[in-house]
């Protein structure tokens, strides 16, 4: 046997319930302005990562030796210039700021990368163009040892170009050796 449902009217919802649930939407609005007007000062304070001697070695070049710092000898310059690199280490600067310094002590020849400038600009674009010549030639170069021309057409083989002459001067040599 089944039991007769028994119909509820529906529940109503107080007044202060129904304030209860469209308030937290202006409060939450509240709370996430606040959080977006106080987040970045907070970030701006947060401390970055140190810089590191060997991060600066790599991309700064000893200017006696002439190959990275990492690298050089033990050679009273690239001494110097490591002792310099350690002490604005140890005053917070970054690695931009550090090789600013380098640069202003002992010239541009320091930076291992050379600049997007001028003259030295060339550095960068010589090796990639030179790559496109160099794939430019090996393309032609086999195009002439497999023999590919545009003058003929690839069903006929070419035909030498025989003149009467040719014909009568051949016709003299085969008479001359019996042929």
């Amino acid at each position: 046997m089944t039991r007769p449902r028994t119909h509820y009217p529906p529940r109503r919802q107080s007044s202060s319930r129904i304030a209860r649930q469209t308030l937290p939407s202006p409060l939450l609005a509240a709370i996430v302005l606040l959080l977006t007007a106080i987040a970045p000062p907070a970030l701006a304070q947060s401390p970055e990562p140190q810089t590191t001697l060997p991060d600066v070695e790599d991309e700064v070049m000893c200017p006696v030796c002439g190959t990275t710092l990492e690298l050089a000898s033990d050679s009273p310059q690239a001494i110097d210039e490591r002792e310099t690199i350690r002490e604005l280490i140890a005053q917070g600067l970054t690695k931009e700021e550090i090789k600013d310094e380098l640069v202003a002590e002992f010239g541009p020849e320091v930076l291992a990368e050379p600049s997007t400038e001028g003259f030295d600009l060339a550095a960068w674009l010589v090796p990639g163009l030179a790559v496109l010549a160099g794939a430019g030639l090996a393309f032609f170069a086999v195009r002439r040892w497999r023999g590919e021309t545009r003058s003929h057409d690839a069903s006929e083989p070419p035909q030498p170009a025989e003149t009467i002459e040719d014909g009568e001067r051949l016709d003299e040599d085969l008479k001359r050796y019996g042929l």
